[in-house]
């Protein structure tokens, strides 16, 4: 069975182990939090010390991570143990910065590639993501294996930064895809609708979105266990609003997003499931 290791084993690392696990591959993890490096050792797969060991052990290695900022400091402490191999970056971080790191990784015979997913932890497990990749298509075509493992398709979009650049597109009309859902629902509620009635004549007519099949009941039970947590998505939106100032276009609507998000991250709700924007309507 072909290893692969996997660093950072939070909501989405551990379930691309449970996936990559159930089609046979072995799995061998690194988290800084103990819980998560127990929770991979009862999956299956095989916790380690560090990202180091990761990296010896290793050929293949997807990181899973907060922030770009984070996977730089990753990549710099196994850099000794990553020529000749492929790392997938699967973070949602800054574009540039991770261009910048398949440069780095590409001068020392690393193949990089930002790798990142469309679709919260429990549609990774269930196989029900697309991968958007930058990098080079020999190294896309290496792992062709591996994706399949876990996702139901994926694009090549270019050169190192593109996967990320086309994952905050996508995290732009999603989050604001969560937001309207929230906010007419808990409109139907104000104008005396029934919110369950309201869900299901949304999802049956023209202002459907899958959105509202994945968070419109969580919304109405509200059930914010987390599949993807708020606070990382407020970072996404930074993310988003820097990379639209850097191109000097203004997005008033994501301008908007992030002051809701940042109230409710004041407000202690960061580690909640990203649905719980809800209650920036209450």
């Amino acid at each position: 069975m072909e290893r692969v290791g996997i660093i950072g084993i939070g909501l989405v690392g551990s379930a691309l182990a449970e996936r990559l696990l159930a089609a046979g591959f072995e799995v061998a993890g690194f988290d800084a939090q103990a819980a998560q490096n127990d929770a991979l050792s009862k999956l299956g797969g095989q916790p380690l010390g560090s990202a180091d060991e990761v990296a010896k052990l290793c050929e293949t290695i997807l990181l899973s991570l907060p922030t770009s900022d984070i996977s730089a400091v990753t990549i710099e402490e196994i850099k000794l143990h990553l020529a000749g191999k492929t790392i997938l970056d699967t973070t949602t971080g800054q574009p540039e910065a991770m261009a910048s790191l398949g440069q780095q990784l590409a001068d020392i015979g690393c193949d990089y590639l930002d790798a990142t997913i469309a679709g919260s932890s429990s549609q990774v497990r269930d196989g029900n993501v697309i991968v958007m990749l930058g990098g080079t298509k020999a190294a896309v075509s290496r792992c062709e294996k591996l994706l399949t493992a876990f996702a139901k398709q994926w694009f090549h979009l270019g050169p190192w930064g593109s996967g990320a650049r086309m994952k905050l597109v996508v995290n732009l009309v999603l989050g604001l895809n969560r937001a309207v859902l929230a906010e007419g629902l808990s409109f139907a509620k104000s104008v005396g609708v029934d919110q369950r009635q309201a869900l299901e004549v949304l999802k049956a007519g023209p202002a459907f979105s899958r959105v509202m099949e994945i968070k419109g009941e969580k919304m109405l039970a509200r059930d914010f266990s987390p599949q993807a947590r708020l606070a990382q998505h407020h970072k996404d939106v930074k993310l988003i609003l820097a990379e639209a100032a850097r191109a000097d276009v203004t997005l008033p609507l994501s301008q908007l997003h992030n002051e809701l998000l940042a109230s409710l991250v004041a407000a202690g709700d960061g580690d909640l499931d990203n649905s719980a924007i809800l209650k920036a309507f209450a």
